[in-house]
């Protein structure tokens, strides 16, 4: 499923013959768009001040969540699919119910525009980032924020919490990825690898790998074990806007200012890495103590050439297997989805 400023939402037959569902509703820019865990409904966000809960079939049913007074930013699922987190211009964050379709509480705590807002893995927490300069983790059963971290230089644009739900990266307009441990809430690790700001990332499911997308044009994947730059990818003409890696981590796909989604297969399983886990063994086991290294803030990590890090361009280096044009099915909103 893909979003886009040009108000649709796409949802993508990967498999020929190739399809794409252009589903119709908001009425500007979709700005985030998310499936639900069981994959049976969409949630997107849009400039219209509103969120829509779709199914995805050709009868178009969506229903509108109405309640931010500003651009929604984003919109998330939490692992249970019940429940559906978004974060607006307005300075909230809003929590609503999947299945009454209906708000359920407000979070206030921001004082700038929210970029961005995720549930963690179990659910239990939530986190967000604003132009205010800080990440809030809160909890939800409280509604109450329970900490919160300051990038002085710039504002985050993006947050995720890894696999495990103990650390959040957040990308940031200053050009740079930082991981936190909330456990100890503490920064861990932070990349100043791109030339201009960070708008998404997306870990892999083995929680040993970032992939981040610039407007500097590139996407790249950090290796958090070895704590290297290891890919630079070009592909997109002009800013990369979002990054997503699949369920497995074998795919993933990014989209560009330059109108294009472009869904490019990973060779991790190539690499033997049991040494290196080996090596980093306390970094992998996440359950344990932190080490008292990991509990200060560690200087960046810039792009430095000893690494020897690979640049792909699929213009040069592997076929550009554009699809051919698909067959677009135009689907209107119907009936509102029920209960």
């Amino acid at each position: 499923a893909t979003c886009s400023s040009d108000r649709f939402l796409m949802v993508w037959k990967l498999k020929m013959p190739y399809t794409a569902y252009r589903f119709a509703g908001h009425e500007e820019a979709v700005t985030s768009v998310e499936f639900s865990p069981d994959g049976q409904v969409l949630a997107s966000a849009s400039q219209d001040h509103t969120v829509r809960l779709w199914i995805p079939c050709i009868h178009g049913e969506s229903s509108v969540l109405k309640g931010h007074t500003a651009s929604v930013r984003s919109v998330s699922f939490s692992h249970d699919g019940y429940s559906v987190v978004s974060a607006s211009n307005d300075k909230s964050v809003k929590i609503w119910s999947v299945c009454s379709q209906r708000l359920l509480f407000t979070l206030f705590q921001h004082t700038g525009w929210v970029r961005c807002a995720k549930f963690s893995p179990d659910g239990r927490i939530i986190a967000s980032c604003g132009e205010d300069k800080s990440v809030n983790i809160w909890d939800p059963r409280n509604k109450t924020c329970i900490n919160s971290f300051s990038d002085y230089e710039g504002f985050a644009n993006f947050v995720v919490f890894d696999p495990s739900g103990t650390r959040v990266a957040s990308a940031g307009s200053d050009h740079t990825v930082k991981l936190w441990d909330i456990r100890i809430n503490k920064l861990l690790q932070h990349f100043k690898v791109h030339r201009a700001g960070v708008n998404c990332i997306s870990f892999h499911p083995s929680g040993n790998y970032l992939i981040t997308a610039s407007t500097d044009g590139t996407l790249k994947i950090l290796d958090l074990l070895g704590e290297r730059l290891i890919y630079t990818l070009h592909g997109h003409k002009g800013p990369v806007l979002c990054v997503a890696f699949s369920k497995g981590g074998e795919k993933f796909a990014s989209g560009g200012a330059d109108a294009q989604v472009l869904l490019w297969k990973t060779n991790f399983d190539s690499l033997d890495y049991k040494e290196v886990l080996k090596h980093n063994f306390r970094r992998t086991h996440i359950d344990d103590p932190p080490h008292l290294l990991d509990t200060y803030p560690k200087t960046p990590h810039f792009h430095d050439e000893k690494f020897q890090s690979v640049e792909v361009n699929p213009a040069l280096d592997v076929p550009d297997k554009r699809t051919p044009d698909p067959v677009v099915i135009e689907i209107r909103p119907s009936s509102p989805i029920s209960t």
